[in-house]
């Protein structure tokens, strides 16, 4: 696949993400874990939630450089892109909150496969780990646990910050911590996607003439 397809992807694969991030929201029973975050720091700081996106996202990064994990430019266009995805959507305001628990859990659970939909699409364009997953990587090189014992802990962790900050908590942050991981899963084995096998390339070797 040539360059162009490449970003092509990537950029759907995150509109994809964001697109999951805002019908879990939409579904009124609590944000996603992060966005329960994102949401908190709104409470706080003249920011909409896609600018806190964006916020957060930078703070990532800066700490994984650190870290010295790879950064690519997939890393560095989900940093600002899912930010600005998720305000456009909210803009347009086409989406309406869902009303009584079927729907709402109809919301949640469209959202989570659109969410592990564009998590296929742009992490196989092989551009580099998005800020939070590179994170999530780091703690399990770190700790040697699980990686979904690291996923899991860290976005237990973030919702209840979240939370603590004003943030929605609610049933479908519960449901979005502990199913998306599945949902992914599910999406991978769809397309038959070794997560393993994709080469991410850093930033030297994406611009390298």
């Amino acid at each position: 696949m040539n360059k162009g397809l490449r970003i092509a992807r990537l950029i759907f694969g995150l509109f994809l993400f964001a697109l999951g991030s805002v019908l879990v929201m939409k579904g009124n029973l609590g944000f996603g874990p992060w966005e329960v975050f994102q949401a908190g720091l709104t409470n706080w700081m003249p920011l909409t939630i896609g600018q806190a996106t964006i916020l957060v996202s930078v703070v990532i990064v800066l700490l994984i450089m650190l870290l010295k994990e790879k950064i690519g430019i997939g890393t560095l266009a989900n940093m600002t892109l899912i930010g600005v995805f998720m305000d456009f959507i909210l803009w347009t305001n086409l989406l309406p909150k869902a009303n009584g628990l079927p729907g709402s859990l109809g919301f949640v659970l469209l959202g989570l496969f659109t969410t592990a939909l564009g998590s296929y699409f742009y992490i196989g364009s092989g551009f580099g780990a998005g800020p939070r997953d590179s994170l999530m990587v780091s703690i399990r090189r770190r700790t040697g646990l699980p990686i979904g014992v690291c996923r899991s802990s860290l976005e237990c962790s973030i919702a209840v910050v979240g939370w603590l900050l004003g943030g929605p908590l609610g049933p479908g942050t519960v449901i979005t911590a502990f199913g998306l991981g599945l949902f992914v899963q599910l999406v991978f084995r769809m397309f038959a996607f070794e997560i393993t096998a994709v080469n991410h390339e850093n930033l030297r070797e994406t611009f390298k003439v």
